[in-house]
Order: C-alpha cells, then sequence, then structure tokens
C-alpha cells in the first residue's frame, strides 16, 4: 500500500507537510456526476461599489434588480467578492446578488490589526451593520468556508432576515476539522510564534495555487487570475498579522457550532449544499452532519476541490436557481 505522503500534491509548502499528508485527489463514492449546464446569462452586468462602516471603506459587487429576491455572497480564505466574479451574473437575470469584502480582505479597508480587531464576531459585526446600511432586510446565505462563521452568526442575531441558505465547503460540525487543522489547532492551543511560523506559510504563492487546484479535475478551467487577485493582496505589509489573528480566533468556531445547529433545528431554513468533494481543507465530512438537523436540505456533492465554483461554476448556478425559485420566489 502506498503511503499517503507519497502521494503528496507536490507543490504544497514543505513547512506545513510535516503536519498533513495529503493525497492530490479523494474519489467519494458519493459525488454527483450532472450534466453541464448552460449558462445562459453570464453577461448580466456587476456593479463594483464602496460604502462606509464604521469608518471603513467596504468595497461590494452588486447585480441584478432590488426588486428580486437577494442572496449575500460571503466569501472565503484568502480570496474576496472577487470569488464569486462568475457566479452574480449567471444569476443576476432572476436574483439581486451583492459580495462584500471582509476588512483586511479584497478591495476593503485594511487597518492594522492594533486598530480594528480581526475577530470573526468583529466581521460579522461589520457584516451586519453593511446589510442594515443597504437595506437588505432579507436574503439567502450563501456561505463558503470564512463565510459560514461570519453568516451564521448573523443567522442567528437575525433569524428572520435569512431566506435561504446555500453552503459550499463552509464547516459548523465537529467532523469537518480534520487533518488540515492539525496545526492550527496547535495555534489555538499554544498561541505562540513557534506555532505560528508554520502558518506563515499558507500565506505564500505556492499556498495559494494549492488552495484552487488541490482536488480538481481540470487545472485548466482554474484561472490564474486568482493568485493573481489574491497573493499581491496577501503580500500587503501587515496583512499577515491580520491572518495569524483570525487563524487563532477561528478557534472560536467550534465552541459556537451547537449553537448554530440549535438555529438550524429551531428555524429550519431551507438549505441547498454544494460541495467540493475533494477539498483537504474542509472534506465531505463536514457536509453530511447538515442532514442531521435541517429538514429540508439538498446536498450534492462534486468531484472538485476547495473552491468549487472555478470548475463547477455553472451548474452551481443551475442547481441554486432551481432552489431558490423553489424555496423563496415561490413561497
Amino acid at each position: 500500500m502506498i503511503p499517503r505522503a507519497a502521494l503528496m500534491i507536490a507543490i504544497i509548502p514543505t513547512a506545513l507537510m510535516a503536519w498533513w499528508g495529503v493525497s492530490s485527489k479523494k474519489s467519494p463514492d458519493s459525488v454527483v456526476a450532472l450534466p453541464h449546464a448552460e449558462a445562459t446569462s453570464w453577461l448580466n452586468s456587476v456593479s463594483y461599489r464602496t460604502t462606509e462602516i464604521e469608518g471603513l471603506d467596504i468595497f461590494y459587487r452588486e447585480a441584478g434588480s432590488r426588486e428580486n429576491p437577494t442572496i449575500l455572497l460571503l466569501h472565503g480564505f484568502p480570496t474576496s467578492s472577487h470569488q464569486y466574479r462568475n457566479l452574480m451574473p449567471a444569476l443576476a437575470d432572476e436574483f439581486h446578488v451583492i459580495a462584500p469584502d471582509y476588512p483586511g480582505f479584497g478591495f476593503s479597508s485594511m487597518p492594522t490589526v492594533e486598530e480594528f480587531e480581526y475577530t470573526f464576531d468583529r466581521l460579522a459585526d461589520v457584516v451586519e451593520a453593511f446589510t442594515e446600511k443597504l437595506g437588505l432586510n432579507s436574503y439567502s446565505l450563501y456561505v463558503m468556508d470564512y463565510g459560514a462563521p461570519v453568516g451564521f452568526r448573523l443567522a442567528v442575531r437575525h433569524p428572520e432576515r435569512v431566506e435561504s441558505i446555500i453552503v459550499q465547503n463552509g464547516n459548523a460540525y465537529d467532523e469537518g476539522l480534520l487533518e488540515f487543522w492539525d496545526p492550527i489547532k496547535a495555534f489555538w492551543a499554544d498561541r505562540t510564534p513557534e506555532n505560528a511560523e508554520p502558518l506563515r506559510a499558507l500565506f505564500t504563492l505556492e499556498a495559494t495555487q494549492w488552495q484552487y487546484l488541490n482536488g480538481i479535475r481540470d487545472s485548466s478551467t482554474v484561472s490564474p487570475d486568482n493568485w493573481g487577485h489574491v497573493q499581491p493582496l496577501l503580500d500587503r505589509p501587515g496583512n499577515d498579522e491580520i491572518q495569524l489573528h483570525l487563524f487563532f480566533d477561528y478557534g472560536s468556531n467550534p465552541e459556537r457550532y451547537p449553537l448554530w445547529q440549535e438555529y438550524f433545528r429551531t428555524h429550519q431554513p431551507p438549505t441547498l449544499i454544494v460541495w467540493g468533494a475533494n477539498d483537504f481543507i474542509f472534506p465531505p465530512e463536514g457536509a453530511h452532519p447538515y442532514k442531521r438537523d435541517l429538514e429540508d436540505v439538498e446536498l450534492h456533492l462534486f468531484d472538485t476541490g476547495h473552491f468549487a465554483l472555478e470548475e463547477k461554476g455553472a451548474e452551481i448556478a443551475e442547481l441554486m436557481r432551481s432552489f431558490l425559485n423553489r424555496k423563496v420566489r415561490d413561497r
């Protein structure tokens, strides 16, 4: 039997290899094989705006009529609203889609760690104020990666505003925190420079490319514009400390999982799960437990990686369109 370490993808940073033994592909038995969906509305116009929240400039992308149901798209690490650049025009003919950049990400303000408390509570505060300033009184949440702890905080605070949830590789269960998280858990347990040092490898170009390419079927489907956008922003002086603060504070999320799960059981938001099944960061073990707490839930696993929209964007857009028309527009 070939050791998993021997199958490790070549570009993963050396500093993390001691923690992680990872093959470049997984082949789960329950992957959905959907026919390629035609994206008929990719040319719908997207606007690029900035608004002031708590003295910070918050950049956001917006498309579609506000007369239509709203989808609030919350991004992950290390990217920004840029990750939704293709999904937004694909849905804008029938939906109002809006995606902000968190402080420290994308084109939003980047105060230092001395000037802003980089915690998931504070990111949720800013996004909550953003929705209120823009008059977003009801919306469906699309949560991915960091978007899950931000979005689920919003849902617990304002369950009446959440019409439905789309989960794409966003965790709310202990089962979803596997090998990738071991060095980060060590940092949670002992916040020392020694435990922080291996995590700095995640801010390199190699690691950024790895996040986009690990677990996908065809690398030619993933635009290098992704790391061309992300990496210069990660490389800004002081951004590494911002990201380390958030890595540490991610440890506040597992203790909230029971609260989020109670929200699911109590409020039963219609939920669509579209998950890259080859994701080493948030593996599919974190997708299935949603079915324990949610009655109206649809789960689709795709043969792709962490940033599932890069390879499966057309299929995901069509699943979202069908789901939202059935669960939000028609009710």
